[in-house]
C-alpha cells in the first residue's frame, strides 16, 4: 500500500521528469517574458518616480516664485499705500491751509465792511446831530436876538472873536 508522505521510486522519477519539463519549458519561454513584464514595469515605475519628482521641483519652483512674486505685490502694494496717504495728507493739509486763507479774507472783508458802516453810520449820525445842533441854536438865537439891538451886539461880538483869532 503506497504511502502519501513516502512515495515510489517510479512515482518520483516521473514526477521529476514532469517538473524537469515544465521548468525547462518555464526558463526557456515564460520567464524571459515574465522577467521582461517585470523591468517594462520597473522602468515604468522609475519613469513615473523621475517624472514626479521634476514635477515636484517644478511645483516647489513655481511656490517660490508665487512667493516672490506676492512679495513683490505686497511691497508695491505698502508702497502704494504709503504714498496714498502722502497725497492724502498734503490734499488735506493744502484744503485746511485754503480754507484759513478763505476764512482770513473773508474775516478782513468783512471787517472792512463793518468799519465802512460804522463810518457811515458815524457821518450819518455827525449831520443829524450838526443839522440838529443848528436848529437848536437858531431856534436859541432867534429867541435871544429877537431884539435889533440884541442882533447888533451879538454881531459885533462874533467879529471881535473872529478878528481876535
Amino acid at each position: 500500500m503506497p504511502s502519501i508522505l513516502t512515495p515510489d521510486l517510479g512515482l518520483l522519477f516521473w514526477m521529476f521528469l514532469a517538473f524537469m519539463t515544465v521548468f525547462l519549458l518555464l526558463w526557456k519561454y515564460g520567464f524571459p517574458v515574465i522577467l521582461q513584464m517585470v523591468e517594462k514595469r520597473q522602468n515604468y515605475i522609475d519613469e513615473s518616480l523621475q517624472k514626479a519628482h521634476e514635477a515636484n521641483e517644478k511645483l516647489m519652483a513655481v511656490q517660490q516664485e508665487c512667493e516672490k512674486m506676492m512679495q513683490s505685490t505686497r511691497e508695491k502694494q505698502a508702497a502704494l499705500l504709503k504714498e496714498t496717504m502722502a497725497t492724502r495728507d498734503a490734499i488735506v493739509s493744502e484744503a485746511r491751509k485754503k480754507a484759513a486763507d478763505d476764512a482770513a479774507t473773508i474775516i478782513a472783508d468783512a471787517k472792512a465792511q463793518i468799519e465802512a458802516e460804522k463810518q457811515n453810520a458815524l457821518r450819518s449820525i455827525r449831520g443829524t446831530v450838526a443839522e440838529l445842533s443848528v436848529q437848536i441854536s437858531e431856534k436859541i438865537l432867534r429867541q435871544k436876538l429877537e431884539s435889533d439891538a440884541a442882533q447888533q451886539q451879538y454881531i459885533q461880538r462874533l467879529l471881535d472873536d473872529v478878528t481876535v483869532k
